[in-house]
């Protein structure tokens, strides 16, 4: 018997009928095999250690759901380390509840462990909030959850309709190269975590189209159907509009552009390690930024005040204010706020607590 089939037949052992979430993430698997997921996360898995724990954040939607079968049908060494995270907002009442209740159900078939993490906030007020609390709430439940499981990797679902949507929403407010870069495939986060998003080389449709030959059900968010958050907005109205006057395949344009943009990053990132790394004591050598680009100077001033502890709640003018003075590189006393001044003197930039 061959592999696949050898796997199919174990399926059906488990479920007592080839009809349940084991035989439906084969088939999943098998639409949408290894090669088609983007070759810098694949390029992480190799040669992880086998104690390691898999987070995968888990919605019941559509997209999490094809996330969730693929880490199920192609790494099958990794189930017992496999951890689903769902968070319930706790905004749409029963819809909510109903939520959880199916992700219970298809991790219960897969063998798959889940943890659930509540929105108290969201229970108390029903009103609107706001897409960036919502996030901040569920991404704080994500990284309390890796490290109870001294795990550093969490899997997402985004996939390129996210990748487009994301672009349109930061030029609007006028996102540098970093902003437009995102979300990527392979990235650094706080605490030492890792985001993972294999999919995006995948379209929202491709995701459906493969849940729906296998037979898979999923969960609809009814606050997508509305209007009320900037994304919904993009999605709804912007991007069908986008693609058609384009007349190609935008989504997959705007996926090359976010490659093409974080090569671009990584390339600059390189070059101020290079030309302006600060010394042991945190210091700026704005002298050896003299001549360089602006986008150099602009990226170590950035990094500069991201090293900070705590990191200086500072307004995009402030930003830009600091930033021609560092140009200037004369004798400038700025203020941080409560965290303290900004410095030059000598030629460097330097923190002066108060």
């Amino acid at each position: 018997m061959s592999p696949a089939g050898r796997l199919n037949a174990s399926v059906t052992r488990l479920n007592g009928s080839k009809s349940g979430w084991p035989a439906k993430a084969v088939r999943v698997g098998e639409l949408l095999p290894p090669d088609r997921l983007h070759p810098a996360v694949l390029a992480w898995t190799k040669g992880r250690r086998k104690a390691e724990t898999w987070s995968v954040a888990f919605s019941g939607g559509a997209d999490s759901l094809a996330l969730l079968l693929l880490l199920w049908a192609h790494w099958p060494e990794r189930r017992d380390r496999l951890v689903a995270l769902h968070f319930n907002h706790r905004l749409r009442g029963r819809e909510s509840t109903a939520d959880e209740r199916f992700c219970r159900r298809v991790c219960a078939a897969l063998g798959i462990r889940l943890r659930v993490g509540a929105w108290v906030a969201g229970r108390a007020s029903r009103a609107r909030v706001s897409e960036a609390e919502a996030r901040a709430a569920r991404h704080g439940f994500f990284a309390a959850a890796l490290k109870s499981l001294r795990g550093r990797a969490l899997w997402l679902a985004h996939q390129q309709d996210d990748i487009a949507e994301t672009m349109l929403m930061r030029l609007a407010r006028g996102s540098g190269l970093g902003g437009l870069a995102a979300p990527r495939p392979v990235q650094p986060a706080s605490g030492g975590r890792l985001h993972l998003r294999p999919l995006l080389t995948l379209k929202k449709q491709e995701l459906v189209a493969a849940l729906r030959r296998s037979g898979a059900a999923w969960r609809e968010d009814s606050t997508n159907e509305g209007d009320a958050y900037l994304r919904n907005r993009v999605r709804r109205r912007v991007l069908p509009a986008w693609a058609k006057a384009a007349g190609r395949d935008a989504l997959a344009g705007a996926a090359l552009s976010r490659e093409l943009l974080e090569e671009d990053e990584q390339a600059l990132d390189r070059w101020t390690d290079v030309v302006a790394p600060p010394d042991r004591a945190g210091r700026l050598n704005l002298r050896a930024l003299e001549g360089m680009p602006r986008a150099i100077l602009r990226r170590a001033l950035h990094r500069w005040l991201l090293a900070r502890r705590p990191r200086p709640d500072l307004s995009r003018q402030g930003f830009e204010q600091l930033l021609a003075a560092a140009e200037r590189n004369q004798p400038t006393r700025f203020s941080l706020g409560r965290n303290g001044f900004a410095v030059i003197r000598d030629g460097r930039l330097v923190f002066e607590k108060i």
